[in-house]
């Protein structure tokens, strides 16, 4: 599939898009999208070198085409069991590979019907952006991912999400002023073809982190439709 997303990218000029191969097939999808800045790896080690099997460093994903790459997804978090300090220490690792990053945070179910959602994120976001100069992520964007809107049937409305943006900006704010109106916030819960313009609409999110949506072509295609 390939070809066919880069096709698709081609074809979007209104709008800016990157997608996450797995690692194996980086290369070959930055060979299809040259000298364009619109591919990235899921995942990033926290090295720059020596022996860390099968670890990917920045330097790598720079020497096969790629410039972005994700940080603190909630998978990783949860299946990898990664901590709030490890994502900072990639977050770090991926500036200063010169790599453009999607830092993601979010809570659980348990988290938001606790009533903590702002105060895990705000948590999560503070931790990552010590490591690093704040401004130095309006290069990438801060993705809003609540754990509990992906695959569980559960949705977040677009007024839940923007009041988590508008919160997620209000922190920026507090650390930085220019960097909170730089930087992207964008929502990855559970993002399809039919709620995509209700979430695009709203004022503090300004693009969206696609997963399972993303494996069909057409309705990928109707997503950046909403985007442009």
């Amino acid at each position: 599939m390939v070809d066919e997303y880069a096709a698709v990218l081609e074809h979007s000029p209104n709008a800016e898009i990157a997608v996450f191969p797995p690692a194996v097939f980086l290369a070959r999808y930055a060979s299809k999208a040259a000298n364009r800045s619109d591919c990235g790896i899921q995942d990033l080690g926290v090295a720059v070198s020596g022996a860390h099997t099968g670890e990917i460093a920045g330097d790598m994903v720079r020497a096969v085409g790629g410039r972005w790459v994700i940080v603190g997804h909630s998978e990783r978090r949860h299946d990898q069991m990664e901590s709030d300090d490890l994502v900072a220490e990639k977050l770090n690792a991926a500036v200063h590979a010169g790599l453009r990053p999607i830092l993601c945070i979010g809570e659980t179910e348990q988290q938001r019907d606790s009533g903590n959602a702002l105060a895990v994120v705000e948590h999560q976001l503070r931790v990552a952006l010590a490591r690093i100069n704040v401004s130095q992520i309006y290069t990438g964007a801060i993705a809003y991912e609540p754990i509990w809107a992906i695959g569980t049937g559960r949705t977040a409305t677009p007024r839940q999400a923007q009041d988590m943006h508008a919160g997620i900006r209000a922190v920026l704010r507090s650390l930085d002023v220019d960097a909170a109106l730089a930087t992207r916030i964008i929502y990855g819960g559970s993002v399809n073809a039919h709620n995509a313009s209700a979430l695009l609409s709203q004022a503090d999110i300004d693009g969206a982190l696609v997963g399972g949506a993303s494996l069909q072509l057409d309705t990928f295609t109707r997503i950046i439709s909403a985007v442009a």
